[in-house]
């Protein structure tokens, strides 16, 4: 009878291990729920989340605040009522947050974990090198690790592509680390490779518990979680044994270029070209995705033509203040250069002005002259390097 009895007791105790190791690792208030502040040196964070930032540098900012707060950060919460934003600064330093996990990430196993993440297209902070108010805006990337203790980094899981979308999106990740681990740290980090320290930033929401899966288990990293409805469509009928198709020439339909000046054979020094399909957001230096084309189109220009360097030159119309023109026209340009300049483009080919509303190329009377007159020009600098 006392054999049976311990017989039992040993199979439940070892199914219950069994059954614990499959269970998901929970986090600690995964959806960043807080209340809203900007996040200042040695700051409080969410309940449950701990600051690894650098020392002298200001903690992760809790968003959405009324009107968007000091950073004009106005983007809703996916999930709950806030999230944590995480910047990556010019000065070589970024932020990370850490917390203790439930129970230990085994090593030799397999985990998957999602987490809702985008870029806000306004983040105003002061520059760490100039103390002027700049734009943090550039994509950054998440990387997620994990330790043994608070803010140790002791082997990397996973990391992003770099966060180009504006609106949030559910990023999978798969990991499978080396060793045990008690702690996770999620870190933005600059795109890579990258020539130098930028600003930029990544916000953070919904983040799911770590499940244990399969090995061989694949997910996509990133899902939208609205696709478009499409209807159903009829399967085609089965065709046994289709005779083959002759062969065809592959013609490939030319994309049709932007900007049809910038043409090696056409240039000369000294020409100014007018950057189309080029769109900020309002009173912004923040980039718009529709205006990737074009500015791609400027990257192979010069990747192809590795002499020449070109100035590129903000203007604005004449409504607002000179001081405000100056400076509008000025972060535009360097936002345009710093795009090519992420891209992989020599910075000493890449010279930026902003020239306010001192050369205007129509009237300031009309909506119309206004327009043209804000624009960002390309001008040809050297043909020679």
């Amino acid at each position: 009878m006392k054999r049976s009895a311990f017989l039992l007791f040993f199979f439940c105790f070892s199914a219950s291990l069994l059954i614990a190791q499959d269970e998901p690792i929970r986090l600690i208030n995964p959806s960043f729920e807080g209340t809203p502040q900007d996040g200042v040196q040695g700051g409080t964070l969410p309940t449950g989340w701990y600051d690894c930032g650098f020392v002298g540098e200001t903690a992760p900012d809790v968003h959405p605040q009324p009107g968007g707060g000091n950073f004009l950060v106005t983007k809703p919460a996916y999930d709950g009522n806030t999230y944590i934003g995480m910047v990556v600064r010019e000065n070589d330093t970024w932020e990370m947050i850490s917390q203790r996990l439930s129970a230990p990430l085994v090593g030799g196993k397999c985990y998957e974990f999602s987490i809702h993440l985008c870029r806000s297209e306004m983040y105003r902070s002061p520059s760490r090198i100039t103390n002027e108010n700049v734009n943090y805006t550039n994509p950054a990337k998440l990387r997620i690790w994990a330790g043994n203790g608070y803010c140790n980094r002791a082997e990397l899981l996973a990391e992003s592509s770099a966060i180009i979308n504006t609106r949030w999106l559910e990023y999978n990740f798969k990991f499978e680390p080396k060793q045990t681990y008690t702690h996770i740290v999620l870190e933005a980090f600059y795109r890579t490779p990258t020539p130098f320290p930028y600003n930029g930033n990544v916000m953070l929401d919904n983040a799911s518990d770590i499940y244990p899966i399969p090995c061989d288990v694949e997910r996509p990293q990133v899902v939208d979680k609205e696709p478009p409805s499409t209807p159903d469509q009829p399967q085609p009928p089965v065709v046994a044994d289709p005779k083959p198709a002759p062969d065809q020439p592959v013609v490939q339909s030319k994309k049709e270029k932007i900007l049809k000046e910038l043409d090696k054979d056409k240039i000369r020094e000294g020409q100014t070209i007018r950057i189309d399909k080029l769109y900020f957001k309002a009173d912004s230096s923040s980039i718009t995705e529709q205006s990737y084309p074009v500015l791609d189109e400027i990257y192979e220009f010069l990747v192809e033509n590795p002499s020449v360097v070109v100035e590129i030159g903000g203007h604005t119309n004449g409504i607002p203040s000179p001081e405000y023109c100056d400076k509008l026209s000025t972060e535009r340009a360097k936002a345009v250069a710093d795009y090519l300049i992420l891209k992989g483009i020599d910075p000493e080919r890449l010279k930026y002005k902003g020239y306010g509303k001192r050369q205007p190329i129509d009237t300031n009377r009309t909506a119309a002259g206004r327009k043209r007159n804000q624009r960002v020009e390309i001008k040809i600098l050297s043909l020679n390097g």
